[in-house]
Protein backbone atom coordinates (compact mmCIF):
# COMPACT_ATOMS: atom_id res chain seq x y z
CA UNK A 1 0.00 0.00 0.00
CA UNK A 2 1.54 3.32 -1.12
CA UNK A 3 0.57 6.94 -1.56
CA UNK A 4 2.94 8.04 -4.30
CA UNK A 5 6.37 6.88 -3.11
CA UNK A 6 5.30 6.72 0.55
CA UNK A 7 4.75 3.16 1.81
CA UNK A 8 2.02 2.63 4.40
CA UNK A 9 2.46 -0.27 6.84
CA UNK A 10 -1.33 -0.63 7.09
CA UNK A 11 -4.38 0.53 5.08
CA UNK A 12 -5.96 2.01 8.22
CA UNK A 13 -5.69 5.75 8.85
CA UNK A 14 -6.41 8.10 11.77
CA UNK A 15 -8.81 10.57 10.18
CA UNK A 16 -8.35 14.27 11.01
CA UNK A 17 -10.85 15.68 13.50
CA UNK A 18 -10.58 19.34 14.49
CA UNK A 19 -9.76 19.82 18.16
CA UNK A 20 -9.33 16.09 18.78
CA UNK A 21 -6.60 14.34 16.78
CA UNK A 22 -3.63 16.34 18.06
CA UNK A 23 -0.07 15.04 18.03
CA UNK A 24 -0.35 13.54 21.53
CA UNK A 25 -3.46 11.55 20.62
CA UNK A 26 -2.00 10.41 17.31
CA UNK A 27 1.18 9.16 18.96
CA UNK A 28 -0.74 7.08 21.46
CA UNK A 29 -2.92 5.52 18.75
CA UNK A 30 0.20 4.76 16.72
CA UNK A 31 1.72 2.95 19.71
CA UNK A 32 -1.21 0.54 19.85
CA UNK A 33 -0.43 -0.77 16.34
CA UNK A 34 -2.39 -1.20 13.12
CA UNK A 35 -2.05 2.43 12.04
CA UNK A 36 -0.71 3.06 8.53
CA UNK A 37 -0.98 6.86 8.43
CA UNK A 38 -1.92 9.77 10.67
CA UNK A 39 -3.37 13.03 9.39
CA UNK A 40 -3.14 16.31 11.29
CA UNK A 41 -6.07 18.46 12.28
CA UNK A 42 -6.94 20.76 9.40
CA UNK A 43 -4.63 23.78 9.21
CA UNK A 44 -5.29 27.16 7.61
CA UNK A 45 -3.19 27.73 4.50
CA UNK A 46 -3.22 31.46 5.22
CA UNK A 47 -2.01 30.91 8.79
CA UNK A 48 0.80 28.65 7.58
CA UNK A 49 1.99 31.16 4.99
CA UNK A 50 1.91 33.97 7.55
CA UNK A 51 3.68 31.85 10.16
CA UNK A 52 1.00 32.37 12.81
CA UNK A 53 2.04 30.48 15.95
CA UNK A 54 -1.42 29.10 16.72
CA UNK A 55 -1.70 27.69 13.21
CA UNK A 56 1.75 26.13 13.35
CA UNK A 57 0.75 24.34 16.56
CA UNK A 58 -1.98 22.47 14.67
CA UNK A 59 0.67 21.24 12.22
CA UNK A 60 3.02 19.88 14.90
CA UNK A 61 4.03 16.24 14.67
CA UNK A 62 6.83 13.94 15.88
CA UNK A 63 9.05 11.40 14.16
CA UNK A 64 7.14 8.67 15.98
CA UNK A 65 4.04 9.45 13.92
CA UNK A 66 5.54 8.81 10.47
CA UNK A 67 4.28 8.49 7.87
CA UNK A 68 2.39 11.72 8.60
CA UNK A 69 0.15 13.90 6.46
CA UNK A 70 -0.62 17.54 7.22
CA UNK A 71 -4.06 18.62 6.06
CA UNK A 72 -4.56 22.22 4.91
CA UNK A 73 -7.59 24.20 3.80
CA UNK A 74 -8.07 27.25 1.62
CA UNK A 75 -9.41 28.40 -1.70
CA UNK A 76 -6.63 30.38 -3.38
CA UNK A 77 -4.36 28.27 -5.62
CA UNK A 78 -1.26 30.41 -5.07
CA UNK A 79 -1.66 30.51 -1.28
CA UNK A 80 -2.37 26.78 -1.16
CA UNK A 81 0.76 26.13 -3.22
CA UNK A 82 2.80 28.29 -0.86
CA UNK A 83 1.28 26.54 2.17
CA UNK A 84 2.20 23.19 0.59
CA UNK A 85 5.80 24.40 0.38
CA UNK A 86 5.66 25.26 4.09
CA UNK A 87 4.37 21.77 4.85
CA UNK A 88 7.13 20.21 2.77
CA UNK A 89 9.67 22.40 4.56
CA UNK A 90 8.36 21.07 7.89
CA UNK A 91 9.34 17.58 6.72
CA UNK A 92 5.86 16.08 6.39
CA UNK A 93 5.49 13.02 4.17
CA UNK A 94 2.22 14.10 2.53
CA UNK A 95 0.13 17.27 2.21
CA UNK A 96 -3.63 16.76 2.18
CA UNK A 97 -6.32 19.18 0.99
CA UNK A 98 -9.56 19.45 2.92
CA UNK A 99 -12.49 19.44 0.48
CA UNK A 100 -14.87 17.80 2.94
CA UNK A 101 -15.42 20.18 5.86
CA UNK A 102 -19.12 21.21 5.92
CA UNK A 103 -18.74 23.86 8.63
CA UNK A 104 -20.15 27.16 7.29
CA UNK A 105 -17.26 29.33 8.52
CA UNK A 106 -14.91 27.22 6.34
CA UNK A 107 -17.20 26.52 3.38
CA UNK A 108 -18.27 30.13 2.90
CA UNK A 109 -14.67 31.14 2.14
CA UNK A 110 -14.42 28.91 -0.96
CA UNK A 111 -12.73 26.21 1.09
CA UNK A 112 -13.69 22.86 2.57
CA UNK A 113 -16.62 21.14 0.89
CA UNK A 114 -17.59 24.24 -1.10
CA UNK A 115 -14.68 23.40 -3.43
CA UNK A 116 -16.66 20.36 -4.57
CA UNK A 117 -19.18 22.76 -6.13
CA UNK A 118 -16.41 24.01 -8.44
CA UNK A 119 -14.55 20.95 -9.75
CA UNK A 120 -12.45 23.02 -12.16
CA UNK A 121 -11.26 25.35 -9.41
CA UNK A 122 -10.57 22.38 -7.13
CA UNK A 123 -8.38 20.85 -9.83
CA UNK A 124 -6.55 24.16 -10.32
CA UNK A 125 -5.64 24.19 -6.62
CA UNK A 126 -4.31 20.64 -6.76
CA UNK A 127 -2.36 21.35 -9.93
CA UNK A 128 -0.71 24.39 -8.36
CA UNK A 129 0.26 22.40 -5.28
CA UNK A 130 1.61 19.45 -7.26
CA UNK A 131 3.87 21.80 -9.21
CA UNK A 132 5.05 23.47 -6.01
CA UNK A 133 6.19 20.41 -4.01
CA UNK A 134 7.77 16.99 -4.42
CA UNK A 135 5.78 15.24 -1.68
CA UNK A 136 2.43 13.61 -2.58
CA UNK A 137 -0.66 15.83 -2.63
CA UNK A 138 -3.88 14.11 -1.57
CA UNK A 139 -7.53 15.15 -1.21
CA UNK A 140 -10.21 14.41 1.39
CA UNK A 141 -13.76 15.04 0.17
CA UNK A 142 -17.41 14.01 0.58
CA UNK A 143 -20.03 12.58 -1.79
CA UNK A 144 -20.89 16.13 -2.77
CA UNK A 145 -22.62 19.25 -1.50
CA UNK A 146 -26.13 17.74 -1.28
CA UNK A 147 -28.20 14.99 -2.89
CA UNK A 148 -28.74 17.12 -5.99
CA UNK A 149 -25.00 17.75 -6.40
CA UNK A 150 -23.08 14.50 -5.96
CA UNK A 151 -19.88 15.75 -7.52
CA UNK A 152 -17.35 13.34 -6.01
CA UNK A 153 -16.89 11.27 -9.21
CA UNK A 154 -16.14 14.35 -11.31
CA UNK A 155 -13.95 15.98 -8.65
CA UNK A 156 -12.04 12.71 -8.21
CA UNK A 157 -11.30 12.46 -11.93
CA UNK A 158 -10.30 16.11 -12.13
CA UNK A 159 -7.91 16.06 -9.18
CA UNK A 160 -6.42 12.78 -10.40
CA UNK A 161 -5.69 14.43 -13.75
CA UNK A 162 -4.19 17.40 -11.87
CA UNK A 163 -1.72 15.11 -10.09
CA UNK A 164 -3.35 14.06 -6.82
CA UNK A 165 -1.74 10.91 -5.43
CA UNK A 166 -4.75 9.60 -3.49
CA UNK A 167 -8.29 10.50 -2.46
CA UNK A 168 -10.32 9.90 0.69
CA UNK A 169 -14.12 10.11 0.48
CA UNK A 170 -16.55 10.41 3.38
CA UNK A 171 -19.77 8.74 2.27
CA UNK A 172 -22.05 11.64 3.21
CA UNK A 173 -22.82 15.02 1.64
CA UNK A 174 -21.97 18.35 3.24
CA UNK A 175 -25.68 18.94 3.96
CA UNK A 176 -25.87 15.61 5.81
CA UNK A 177 -22.91 16.53 8.02
CA UNK A 178 -22.85 13.40 10.24
CA UNK A 179 -26.54 12.48 10.05
CA UNK A 180 -27.90 9.41 8.29
CA UNK A 181 -25.56 6.69 7.11
CA UNK A 182 -22.39 6.81 5.05
CA UNK A 183 -22.86 5.47 1.50
CA UNK A 184 -20.00 3.03 1.01
CA UNK A 185 -21.40 1.72 -2.29
CA UNK A 186 -21.01 5.24 -3.68
CA UNK A 187 -17.43 5.43 -2.38
CA UNK A 188 -16.57 2.07 -3.95
CA UNK A 189 -18.03 3.29 -7.25
CA UNK A 190 -15.69 6.29 -7.24
CA UNK A 191 -12.77 3.98 -6.42
CA UNK A 192 -13.51 1.94 -9.53
CA UNK A 193 -13.57 5.09 -11.69
CA UNK A 194 -10.03 6.31 -10.94
CA UNK A 195 -6.55 4.76 -10.96
CA UNK A 196 -5.15 6.30 -7.77
CA UNK A 197 -5.85 4.87 -4.30
CA UNK A 198 -9.25 5.76 -2.85
CA UNK A 199 -9.84 5.59 0.91
CA UNK A 200 -13.32 5.47 2.42
CA UNK A 201 -14.62 7.06 5.59
CA UNK A 202 -17.77 6.97 7.69
CA UNK A 203 -19.54 4.86 10.33
CA UNK A 204 -16.59 2.69 11.38
CA UNK A 205 -17.20 2.20 15.09
CA UNK A 206 -16.25 -1.48 15.49
CA UNK A 207 -13.11 -3.20 14.12
CA UNK A 208 -15.31 -5.62 12.16
CA UNK A 209 -16.81 -2.65 10.30
CA UNK A 210 -13.36 -1.35 9.39
CA UNK A 211 -12.46 -4.70 7.81
CA UNK A 212 -15.82 -4.98 6.03
CA UNK A 213 -15.37 -1.52 4.52
CA UNK A 214 -11.90 -2.39 3.26
CA UNK A 215 -13.27 -5.49 1.57
CA UNK A 216 -15.96 -3.41 -0.15
CA UNK A 217 -13.52 -2.19 -2.80
CA UNK A 218 -11.46 0.67 -1.38
CA UNK A 219 -7.70 0.89 -0.89
CA UNK A 220 -7.91 1.85 2.76
CA UNK A 221 -10.14 3.17 5.53
CA UNK A 222 -10.07 6.46 7.43
CA UNK A 223 -11.41 6.13 10.98
CA UNK A 224 -12.44 9.23 12.93
CA UNK A 225 -15.09 8.99 15.63
CA UNK A 226 -14.44 5.27 16.03
CA UNK A 227 -10.83 5.84 17.05
CA UNK A 228 -11.88 8.50 19.58
CA UNK A 229 -14.11 5.93 21.25
CA UNK A 230 -11.60 3.11 20.89
CA UNK A 231 -7.95 4.00 20.18
CA UNK A 232 -7.26 0.27 19.69
CA UNK A 233 -9.72 -0.10 16.79
CA UNK A 234 -7.02 0.00 14.08
CA UNK A 235 -4.91 -2.60 15.87
CA UNK A 236 -7.99 -4.78 16.35
CA UNK A 237 -8.88 -4.43 12.67
CA UNK A 238 -5.33 -5.50 11.79
CA UNK A 239 -5.75 -8.53 14.04
CA UNK A 240 -8.89 -9.52 12.14
CA UNK A 241 -7.21 -8.95 8.78
CA UNK A 242 -4.44 -11.33 9.79
CA UNK A 243 -6.83 -14.05 10.96
CA UNK A 244 -6.59 -13.44 14.69
CA UNK A 245 -9.28 -12.53 17.18
CA UNK A 246 -9.39 -8.82 17.94
CA UNK A 247 -7.25 -8.16 20.99
CA UNK A 248 -9.16 -7.40 24.20
CA UNK A 249 -8.63 -4.07 25.93
CA UNK A 250 -8.76 -4.01 29.72
CA UNK A 251 -10.19 -1.20 31.82
CA UNK A 252 -6.69 -0.65 33.18
CA UNK A 253 -5.36 -0.12 29.64
CA UNK A 254 -8.17 2.33 28.90
CA UNK A 255 -7.37 4.28 32.04
CA UNK A 256 -3.65 4.27 31.28
CA UNK A 257 -4.35 5.70 27.82
CA UNK A 258 -6.07 8.76 29.34
CA UNK A 259 -3.30 9.26 31.88
CA UNK A 260 -0.63 8.94 29.19
CA UNK A 261 -2.53 11.39 26.99
CA UNK A 262 -2.63 13.94 29.78
CA UNK A 263 1.08 13.46 30.47
CA UNK A 264 1.99 13.93 26.80
CA UNK A 265 0.00 17.17 26.72
CA UNK A 266 1.94 18.39 29.75
CA UNK A 267 5.29 17.28 28.37
CA UNK A 268 4.67 18.80 24.95
CA UNK A 269 3.58 22.20 26.17
CA UNK A 270 5.86 22.65 29.16
CA UNK A 271 4.31 24.19 32.22
CA UNK A 272 4.17 24.20 35.98
CA UNK A 273 1.09 22.21 36.91
CA UNK A 274 0.29 20.58 40.23
CA UNK A 275 3.60 21.84 41.58
CA UNK A 276 5.74 20.11 38.95
CA UNK A 277 7.70 21.82 36.21
CA UNK A 278 7.09 20.34 32.75
CA UNK A 279 9.31 21.85 30.05
CA UNK A 280 9.31 20.66 26.47
CA UNK A 281 12.74 20.32 24.81
CA UNK A 282 13.85 23.60 23.32
CA UNK A 283 11.08 25.59 24.99
CA UNK A 284 12.43 28.62 26.83
CA UNK A 285 9.20 29.99 28.27
CA UNK A 286 5.84 28.64 29.30
CA UNK A 287 2.33 30.05 29.43
CA UNK A 288 0.76 30.91 32.81
CA UNK A 289 0.22 27.71 34.76
CA UNK A 290 -3.47 28.16 35.43
CA UNK A 291 -4.23 28.90 31.77
CA UNK A 292 -2.31 25.88 30.58
CA UNK A 293 -3.87 23.65 33.21
CA UNK A 294 -7.33 24.73 32.08
CA UNK A 295 -6.33 23.89 28.50
CA UNK A 296 -5.32 20.34 29.50
CA UNK A 297 -8.55 19.86 31.46
CA UNK A 298 -10.60 20.99 28.48
CA UNK A 299 -8.72 18.59 26.19
CA UNK A 300 -9.53 15.67 28.52
CA UNK A 301 -13.16 16.72 28.73
CA UNK A 302 -13.44 16.78 24.94
CA UNK A 303 -11.87 13.34 24.54
CA UNK A 304 -13.89 11.77 27.37
CA UNK A 305 -17.13 12.87 25.71
CA UNK A 306 -16.29 10.35 22.96
CA UNK A 307 -14.13 7.90 24.90
CA UNK A 308 -16.83 6.94 27.40
CA UNK A 309 -19.69 6.41 24.92
CA UNK A 310 -21.25 3.02 25.41
CA UNK A 311 -19.11 2.35 28.49
CA UNK A 312 -20.78 1.07 31.64
CA UNK A 313 -21.09 3.98 34.09
CA UNK A 314 -19.44 6.20 31.48
CA UNK A 315 -21.78 9.08 32.32
CA UNK A 316 -20.37 9.07 35.85
CA UNK A 317 -16.83 9.51 34.58
CA UNK A 318 -17.94 12.31 32.23
CA UNK A 319 -19.58 14.11 35.14
CA UNK A 320 -16.44 13.68 37.25
CA UNK A 321 -14.14 14.94 34.49
CA UNK A 322 -16.40 17.89 33.74
CA UNK A 323 -16.38 18.85 37.42
CA UNK A 324 -12.58 18.67 37.74
CA UNK A 325 -10.78 21.88 38.65
CA UNK A 326 -7.20 20.61 38.41
CA UNK A 327 -5.14 17.98 36.63
CA UNK A 328 -4.54 16.37 40.01
CA UNK A 329 -8.28 15.77 40.35
CA UNK A 330 -8.36 14.38 36.82
CA UNK A 331 -5.67 11.83 37.69
CA UNK A 332 -7.53 10.79 40.82
CA UNK A 333 -10.86 10.41 39.01
CA UNK A 334 -9.39 8.45 36.11
CA UNK A 335 -7.47 6.23 38.49
CA UNK A 336 -10.51 5.53 40.63
CA UNK A 337 -12.75 4.76 37.65
CA UNK A 338 -10.41 2.58 35.59
CA UNK A 339 -7.76 1.25 37.92
CA UNK A 340 -9.46 0.58 41.25
CA UNK A 341 -12.33 -1.57 40.01
CA UNK A 342 -14.72 0.74 41.85
CA UNK A 343 -17.15 3.04 40.01
CA UNK A 344 -17.71 6.39 41.74
CA UNK A 345 -21.33 6.89 42.76
CA UNK A 346 -20.81 10.62 42.40
CA UNK A 347 -18.08 12.73 40.80
CA UNK A 348 -15.16 12.80 43.31
CA UNK A 349 -14.82 16.57 42.81
CA UNK A 350 -18.34 16.99 44.17
CA UNK A 351 -17.80 14.61 47.10
CA UNK A 352 -14.91 16.67 48.46
CA UNK A 353 -16.78 19.98 48.50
Amino acid sequence: MRIGPIPLPSPFVVSPMAGMTDTAFRRLVKRQGGCGLVVSEMVSSEGLVRGIDRTLEYAEYTEEERPVSIQIFGGDPDRMAEAARVVEGMGADIVDVNMGCPVPKIAKHQAGCSLMREPGHAATIIGAMVKAVRIPVTVKMRKGWDDSDLSAPEVARRVEDAGAAAIAIHGRTAKQSYSGRADWDFVAGVARAVRIPVFGSGDCIEPEQVVERLQAGVSGVFVGRGVLRNPWILAQAQDLMEGRAARPVSMEARGRFLLDYMQLLLDDRGDEIDGFRHVAPGQATAAPARGRERWVINKLRALCAWYTRGMESGSQLRAAVNAAESTRQLREQIGEFFLSGVRPSRPPALVTR
